[in-house]
């Protein structure tokens, strides 16, 4: 599966997370590719009025005892997935969301012991470059 761009990715993903957001929930973006999918996913109106955290080495407060989506771009070698994951529980997040276009298969089991849930559009059996699955990758 291709994307257009990550704007088609996050209008592709919006109807994905519906059940996990709530008026309470904390809605991450992953910077930079994270924050277009995530806009984009918000500007399909299918969201609640949440506000859109970009993360880019600090978490935001209030995180403790709630539900935490993080949006990203995609997992490639799921470096960053995987640290998320972490900062979040030892953040004290009572669930952890993770929601992205990508996520080759092989990459789901690990990221399932660090997030409640992992969401993707696609599921490669192989890993590729994140940029093989955009049509345009900025």
């Amino acid at each position: 599966m291709r994307f257009r761009d990550f704007a088609d990715a996050g209008e592709q993903l919006a109807p994905l997370l519906i059940d996990w957001l709530t008026a309470e929930c904390v809605l991450i973006a992953i910077a930079p590719g994270g924050v277009p999918v995530a806009k984009a996913a918000q500007a399909t109106g299918l969201l609640p009025e949440l506000e859109l955290y970009e993360f880019r080495g600090e978490l935001p407060s209030g995180i403790a005892g709630g539900t935490v989506v993080v949006i990203d771009d995609g997992v490639e070698t799921g470096t960053a997935a995987r640290a998320m994951g972490a900062l979040l529980r030892d953040a004290g997040a009572a669930t952890t969301v993770f929601a992205v276009p990508v996520c080759p298969r092989e990459s789901e089991p690990v990221l399932r012991e660090l997030f409640d849930d992992v969401i993707a559009i696609d599921r490669p059996f192989v890993r590729r470059p994140l940029e093989w699955h955009y049509e345009t990758f900025q």
